[in-house]
C-alpha cells in the first residue's frame, strides 16, 4: 500500500514537473483567415516541426480568423512592432513599407510555378531584398515568399472574357493595391477594391461584375455560387510574402535560428504543393456549379501582355530609379531562371 502510494505521489509530481516546464520562446502568430486555408494548415507544419525540433523550447501560438488583428495591415504592424512575431502578408501590401517590391507583383511577369520558385529560391537575389525591407523598415525581416493559392485569374459573374476588350466597362475587384487596380485600368475595367471578408457578398449583389483570385481562393471562399466564368490567363503568381519580427528572430541562440529556418523551408513546401493539389478539386467544383473554365492561347496571352504594358511604366514612374533598378534585377532573374529551366528541358527531352 505504501509503495502504491508512493508511486503515485511520484507520477503526479513527474506530470507537474512536465505540466510547469514552460517553453524558453515563445511566437505569437495570427491570421485573418479560417482554420480550413492553406495559411493555417501551413501554420501546423510550421507549429510542428519548430516545437519538435527544438524539443519544446519553442511553443508556436497561431490565433485564426482575426482573432488578435483584422486585417492584414494591423497585422503586419503588428509585427513591426513587435506585438506579434510572424505573420503572412502580400507583396502589394510590402510595397507599402518598401515600394520597389511592387516590380514583383506586376502583370504577365513569371510564366509559370517554376520560374517564379527558381527565382523566390534564389538566396542572394533574396537575401538582397530582406536588406531593403529591414532598412526601410527596422524590425520586419523577408522569412519567405512562398505561394498563396496559385494565380490571380479573371473570374466573372456574366459574361467570359476572351480577350482585353472583354474587360471593358466591367467592375473588378481587387485587392487595395495601386499595381492590381492600374491592371485592371489599362483593360478598360473599373476597379474596384473590396476587403476580403466581403468579396462574396459584393458578388451575389452585383456590387461588381468579377474578381481577380486563384480557382483554390474561390471554391474555398464558395464565390462559384456567383461567379460563372473563368479565364487562367494568369497575370500575377501570388506570392505570399512571411515576415517575422527581426528583433524576435535574432533573440534565438544559433541553434534555434537553425530551427526556425528549417520550420520555414517545411512550410514553404506545403504551400507550394497546396495548390498544385488542390487545384483539381477546385476545377471540379467551379464546373459542377455550371462554370466555364476557358484557356487563352498564346495569341490572347499576346494581346493581354500587350495591352496592359502601361502598367509597367506606371511603376516606373512611382517608384522612381531605385524601383526601376530592381524591376531590371527582377527581370534579369526571371531570364536566368527560365533559360536554366529551358536547358533541363532540351537535355531531357532528347
Amino acid at each position: 500500500m505504501k509503495l502504491k502510494t508512493l508511486g503515485l505521489s511520484l507520477l503526479s509530481a513527474m506530470v507537474m514537473s512536465a505540466g510547469a516546464h514552460a517553453a524558453d520562446y515563445e511566437l505569437t502568430v495570427p491570421h485573418v483567415t479560417n482554420i480550413e486555408s492553406y495559411n493555417h494548415q501551413s501554420l501546423l507544419v510550421f507549429k510542428n516541426f519548430v516545437e519538435n525540433h527544438s524539443n519544446g523550447a519553442i511553443k508556436v501560438n497561431i490565433y485564426p480568423s482575426g482573432q488578435l488583428c483584422s486585417t492584414a495591415r494591423e497585422c503586419l504592424s503588428g509585427v513591426q512592432a513587435g506585438t506579434f512575431d510572424y505573420f503572412q502578408t502580400t507583396i502589394p501590401e510590402l510595397a507599402n513599407y518598401w515600394g520597389p517590391v511592387g516590380a514583383f507583383d506586376l502583370p504577365y511577369m513569371l510564366r509559370d510555378d517554376r520560374v517564379a520558385e527558381c527565382v523566390y529560391d534564389n538566396q542572394d537575389f533574396l537575401s538582397d531584398v530582406r536588406a531593403n525591407v529591414l532598412e526601410q523598415t527596422g524590425n520586419l525581416r523577408l522569412m519567405m515568399v512562398s505561394n498563396s493559392g496559385g494565380w490571380r485569374n479573371f473570374a466573372t459573374t456574366d459574361k467570359q472574357i476572351k480577350s482585353p476588350d472583354d474587360i471593358k466597362g466591367l467592375k473588378i475587384r481587387t485587392v487595395p493595391a495601386p499595381i492590381q487596380q492600374e491592371l485592371v485600368k489599362a483593360l478598360g475595367g473599373a476597379p474596384t477594391p473590396i476587403a476580403w471578408p466581403e468579396v462574396y457578398t459584393a458578388l451575389s449583389t452585383g456590387v461588381v461584375d468579377g474578381t481577380k483570385n486563384g480557382i483554390v481562393d474561390i471554391t474555398m471562399m464558395k464565390f462559384e455560387e456567383s461567379l460563372k466564368y473563368l479565364i487562367l490567363d494568369g497575370h500575377a503568381y501570388m506570392g505570399g510574402v512571411w515576415i517575422m519580427n527581426n528583433d524576435r528572430f535574432n533573440s534565438f541562440p544559433d541553434a534555434l535560428k537553425r530551427v526556425v529556418l528549417d520550420g520555414v523551408a517545411a512550410q514553404n513546401q506545403f504551400l507550394r504543393v497546396y495548390p498544385k493539389w488542390k487545384e483539381y478539386d477546385a476545377y471540379e467544383t467551379f464546373r459542377k456549379a455550371g462554370g466555364t473554365i476557358y484557356t487563352p492561347t498564346a495569341e490572347e496571352k499576346k494581346a493581354f501582355q500587350a495591352a496592359t504594358a502601361p502598367v509597367k511604366d506606371y511603376f516606373i514612374e512611382q517608384a522612381g530609379e531605385d524601383g526601376k533598378a530592381w524591376l531590371e534585377r527582377f527581370e534579369k532573374e526571371i531570364k536566368a531562371c527560365e533559360a536554366s529551366i529551358d536547358a533541363d528541358f532540351a537535355t531531357a527531352s532528347k
